[in-house]
């Protein structure tokens, strides 16, 4: 009998322990959310944040801007914020309108305060082998995940596909450093039914529907990162769940596995950087 990875339930029992922890705090974090342009997508995730930090008692703000903002206008909201002592965590909603160039903007927020674990100097950190402020909020989820039910990565063979620097090549480290042997796969691996099937861990983070029952050996773990909207409009994953589900021991669905379990490990590191920051004053 497949298990279900459930996410949500999860992602409740860690926002009631940080709302007791923050209720009792005389200081509370803040979170600083920059959006630019009018990405509808965009729009509902930073409401969804801003509403789910504000019922766990984290002050949080948003700030927009228009499609037409210039680079120049975000790098100098971004300096203004690391400059705050009263901002906590800066996040900054991607995608960005075209004409910004991302790693200019994430380079420039203070590693003390990138609640997303992106800048060169986290991720630089965590592919190093050390300890960075916080890791990449989908991957951290993940590894809560499967520490939740008892899944211990050490010695097993995970595949990850995708590798994007959100979630492919930072959940592959971390893998790393549980002691997994991880082979990566992206839209250039040409075998890739031949590498699934000898996976005991697959993690998937393409978008699209890639993971069927026969790429995967018996009760294999599976967690699906990848969402998007079929023809329907029906929400999807990477992963083919009813037919998957006959062979895998742990499955997590989409929505309702990974999605839940970014915005429970964004919470958490709103409040650890906080913690830290607070502690090298």
């Amino acid at each position: 009998m497949t298990e279900i990875l459930d996410g949500k339930k999860l992602r409740d029992k860690i926002f009631a322990g940080l709302k007791t922890k923050l209720d009792r705090m005389s200081e509370k974090p803040t979170l600083a959310v920059i959006l630019a342009g009018n990405d509808p997508a965009s729009q509902i995730y930073v409401r969804n944040k801003k509403k789910t930090a504000e019922n766990l008692g984290i002050n949080s703000i948003v700030i927009e801007y228009p499609a037409d903002v210039t680079e120049t206008e975000l790098l100098a909201k971004i300096s203004e914020l690391n400059n705050d002592k009263k901002i906590s965590a800066i996040l900054v909603q991607l995608p960005l309108p075209k004409q910004i160039d991302k790693f200019r903007i994430i380079d420039a927020i203070l590693p003390q305060k990138d609640v997303d674990g992106l800048t060169p100097y986290n991720l630089g950190k965590l592919f190093a082998g050390e300890q960075p402020y916080v890791y990449p909020c989908t991957p951290k989820g993940i590894l809560l995940l499967l520490d939740e039910y008892g899944i211990n990565p050490a010695e097993k063979h995970v595949v990850v596909i995708g590798r994007s620097n959100l979630v492919g090549k930072p959940v592959a480290q971390m893998l790393l450093q549980r002691n997994a042997t991880v082979t990566m796969c992206h839209s250039h691996t040409t075998n890739l039914p031949d590498i699934t099937k000898t996976a005991d861990i697959v993690v998937s983070a393409v978008g699209k529907n890639i993971i069927g029952e026969k790429m995967l050996k018996s009760n294999c773990v599976v967690v699906d990162v990848g969402i998007y909207r079929d023809e329907t409009g029906k929400v999807r994953g990477d992963v083919d769940f009813e037919g998957v589900s006959n062979i895998a021991a742990y499955i997590s669905p989409v929505p309702g596995g990974v999605g839940p379990m970014t915005i429970a490990s964004l919470m958490l590191n709103t409040v650890e950087l906080f913690e830290r920051n607070k502690q090298s004053l």
